[in-house]
């Protein structure tokens, strides 16, 4: 408190009881007073005013917005930062679901002899590609050549079997022969014809050619060929192995017809249909896509869950792919026109999905009239911005986040519903959204130190 009012009460005091002071004294007193009346109000103003900044500090801290970040001209080209709109893009709404590729059972083979014998030879090994008729073992038995020898006989027999029952015919004709004679030559001659053809059979089931046997060409080693073209995935048998028609000699497998069955759950079912695109990709390499196309729809659940097989043919390169892969598919649906946004102009903070949209000087100031006032403060108020852009020789840009909830995901871009209203049309970051995000995350941690 200030020293002025209990001199300035001492004097009247003294006047009012007809004290005689020196005048001199008196003098004295009222210069004393001056001095720290003056002092006293110097330091009342400064008291005013450090209690009218208090307010304004309080109002600049309470406009300051945690969800902005400000960054100049030069961060916003060192870092990349490209601007853009919403757009509305045709995205696919799709279905994810797992499955296994398979190869049909008419497109897979195991490779037998139809005769038992000894393995002479072994002409492929796992990883062969074949093709459909190629011999890729040999069997050799003596038993084949006692087939060979029957069939010969019998055309020998049957020649023979041919002339008797003419002769017969001619002497009948002249009344010289009997009739049971004909009878008999042709019943035989059926007979021979018969067991020629059996013989015929047996013989073309071990890939010998019948017309071409002669005596002394006998053929003691028999070939093992490939019933359909693919690929030789694995040799069951060793050279000198006794193989008969139960024993496996290889298992080939035809990729190119591979299929895919994927397991989608009964809610998703309703929305499956034929001729459906599928993209998928394999479990070992997750970074190369294949396509598919849904040809047939499962009619049970799988066991005891609610899934039912949807069956697709694999299209295109099927390099890579091998039967009993796991993968993981896309079923696309149909196509909408929906809000979307590049996939990295999204950044997910704290489980919350936003974006980044460009704030106008202009939107962040609120004016109470409008017409000739207004104008007049928004010039002056242009007219300090640029004033203030030049004292600091750096153009700042204020970037506001926005909440917003994903939906498809296509072609490079997701679908966005906002969460908080923006102005149509308002520029958003496109390319950079997470160095704005840093820098606001920066600046927030920054503003708490001090």
């Amino acid at each position: 408190m200030c020293i002025i009012n209990p001199l300035y009460s001492t004097i009247i005091t003294s006047i009012n009881k007809n004290i005689k002071m020196p005048k001199l004294f008196i003098t004295i007193i009222l210069f004393t007073s001056l001095v720290f009346a003056t002092s006293c109000g110097n330091k009342a103003d400064e008291a005013g005013k450090t209690t009218e900044a208090k307010p304004e500090e309080e109002a600049t801290a309470e406009h300051t917005n945690p969800n902005t970040a400000t960054l100049t001209d030069e961060q916003i080209k060192s870092i990349g930062v490209e601007l853009g709109v919403i757009e509305e893009k045709q995205l696919t709404a799709a279905v994810k679901a797992n499955g296994v590729l398979k190869v049909p059972n008419q497109n897979k083979a195991n490779v037998n002899s139809i005769y038992g014998g000894v393995i002479k030879s072994l002409l492929v090994q796992p990883g062969s590609h074949v093709s459909k008729g190629q011999t890729i073992a040999t069997v050799a038995n003596p038993e084949f050549i006692q087939a060979q020898s029957q069939y010969l006989g019998v055309m020998g027999k049957i020649a023979f079997a041919e002339l008797e029952v003419k002769r017969q015919k001619e002497l009948n004709a002249g009344n010289a022969g009997a009739l049971k004679n004909l009878q008999s030559a042709e019943t035989e001659l059926r007979s021979l014809q018969t067991l020629r053809s059996t013989l015929a059979q047996q013989i073309q089931l071990m890939g010998i050619n019948p017309a071409r046997l002669s005596n002394g060409k006998l053929v003691s080693v028999l070939a093992v060929t490939s019933p359909i073209s693919g690929v030789v995935s694995n040799v069951l048998v060793k050279m000198g192995s006794y193989i008969d028609v139960t024993t496996a000699v290889a298992e080939i497998v035809d990729n190119s017809q591979l299929h895919l069955d994927l397991f989608v759950y009964e809610k998703d079912l309703p929305k499956m249909k034929n001729n459906q695109v599928i993209h998928f990709t394999v479990t070992n390499n997750p970074g190369k896509e294949y396509d598919a196309q849904v040809f047939s729809l499962g009619s049970s659940f799988e066991g005891e869950s609610k899934a039912v097989s949807i069956h697709a043919k694999v299209q295109g390169d099927k390099t890579g792919l091998i039967d009993g892969m796991n993968v993981t598919a896309i079923i696309s649906l149909e196509q909408n026109t929906v809000p979307a946004v590049p996939n990295e102009a999204i950044v997910t903070v704290d489980g919350q999905d936003y974006i980044f949209v460009f704030r106008e000087h202009h939107e962040d100031e609120t004016h109470a009239g409008h017409g000739k006032d207004s104008l007049q403060q928004n010039e002056k108020d242009s007219l300090n911005h640029k004033e203030a852009e030049t004292s600091t020789g750096e153009n700042e840009k204020t970037f506001e986040r926005i909440p917003v909830a994903k939906g498809t995901s296509d072609v490079g871009y997701t679908e966005i519903t906002l969460l908080r209203e923006i102005p149509k049309g308002a520029k958003i970051v496109t390319k950079g959204a997470f160095f704005v995000s840093a820098k606001m995350t920066n600046a927030g941690e920054d503003g708490h130190e001090h």
